[in-house]
């Protein structure tokens, strides 16, 4: 089956061609066909498309908005197969789209039809920022591909939905989560179940026996405590903001800062929400980038004190999240790194791992320095009790293949 994976962000669209179906996950043999990335929707966009052979091109030209962008990815599909001599893309046989909230409705990934989009507009209050962008890819590759072409929304809570009720609820009162659904819902979903699932063929381990800590590290950063291949518990909340520090979000903090900040500042709760938000986390403390790469060169090459802190915070946080989720899934195994950070800065992974030698982590400090550049593998010494691991992560794939599944039911 050839699915067009749609992830549409607020200016922006990345998109795969995948060739999958039940025989190619068994053997790990999906087929990439194509994929790309718009940027800057709406004005003079960036636009970055790739075959199968990874021959890249990059253009710029005017996208009026993400009809236009998904438009604009098809005709180019077009014209790659008929230069190859290939089928059209009329051949696409289904369309699955990331959608960031699902609330408590969607649980699971489910086929897209006018309930399910009535469901996700419903949830447009839990992420507003998100799920009407979402929306948007819908209708659109809707209204291009006709009826016939089936879509799927694949959920990025619903990972996460199975919880205990201790782990996802507030120390509120209960009456306001009956009355408006405030949770802990969890997000990152789809890169965390794939990296439950890649960890699991990495150690030939059913997905049922993995009990890992997963760590996807980029500008946005959330853990999962994974027990029997399922979500247990996970640092982001009723939004993004809750747990880790991250690229601009505070990650945890009192809330009674908000009203603090308020009547110290004379500023609304708009813009304390912006705040903590936009202008907070690495950005917020370094008081020079959101980028980790920029902070580690800043460290090493000008001894920038507000640099290190912001790096010594980070993985502090991200230590923290890690005693608390080896305790809570009864021991882990293994620690998972992944994201752009988790997957690229050596240097902040084995500063995380400093003082987990109680939990039996043992870092290689060589495999560790080779682990870059898309390599799975591990980064711990082979008798360590507690191991670590680096594992690109692989939303795309994992949404073909959840397409792939609720379409063969």
């Amino acid at each position: 089956m050839k699915i067009l994976v749609l992830n549409c962000g607020s200016a922006t669209l990345k998109f795969q061609l995948i060739e999958t179906d039940q025989a190619a996950i068994a053997a790990d043999a999906d087929r990439r066909l194509a994929k790309g990335l718009i940027e800057r929707i709406g004005g003079q966009a960036l636009i970055t498309l790739s075959g199968a052979n990874g021959a890249r091109e990059r253009l710029a030209e005017p996208i009026r908005d993400h009809r236009a962008a998904i438009d604009r990815v098809l005709h180019w599909l077009v014209a790659r197969d008929a230069d190859d001599g290939q089928d059209p893309p009329a051949a696409i046989e289904a369309v699955g789209h990331r959608v960031v909230h699902g609330g408590e409705r969607f649980r699971g990934h489910r086929a897209i039809d006018e309930a399910v989009i009535k469901g996700i507009e419903d949830c447009i209050e839990l992420a507003p920022l998100h799920n009407p962008v979402n929306l948007k890819g819908i209708r659109a590759a809707r209204e291009l591909l006709g009826p016939r072409v089936p879509q799927v929304a694949v959920f990025d809570t619903a990972f996460h939905a199975g919880m205990p009720e201790s782990a996802y609820l507030y120390g509120i009162p209960y009456s306001l989560y009956r009355r408006h659904k405030i949770r802990r819902y969890g997000f990152h979903g789809t890169s965390h179940q794939y990296l439950v699932y890649r960890y699991g063929q990495l150690c030939d381990c059913p997905p049922e026996q993995v009990n890992i800590i997963t760590l996807h590290l980029g500008n946005g950063c959330s853990a999962c405590a994974v027990r029997a291949g399922c979500s247990i518990n996970t640092s982001m909340g009723f939004t993004p903001l809750e747990g880790l520090l991250m690229g601009t979000r505070s990650g945890d903090i009192d809330p009674s800062l908000v009203e603090y900040l308020v009547l110290k500042e004379g500023m609304s709760v708009s813009e304390v929400d912006a705040l903590l938000n936009r202008h907070s986390g690495l950005l917020g403390v370094s008081g020079l980038t959101s980028d980790m790469r920029e902070l580690l060169e800043e460290e090493a090459g000008h001894d920038d004190r507000r640099a290190r802190l912001a790096i010594d915070m980070f993985c502090r946080r991200v230590r923290d999240y890690i005693g608390a989720y080896y305790v809570e899934s009864g021991g882990a195994e293994a620690l998972v790194f992944s994201g752009g950070i988790g997957e690229n800065a050596a240097p902040v992974r084995a500063r995380i791992c400093q003082g987990l030698e109680c939990l039996g982590l043992e870092l290689d400090a060589a495999r560790n320095l080779a682990a870059t550049g898309g390599r799975s593998g591990p980064i711990s010494t082979p008798n360590a009790r507690l191991a670590a691991y680096v594992i690109p992560t692989d939303e795309e794939l994992l949404i073909a293949r959840e397409t792939y599944r609720v379409l063969a039911g």
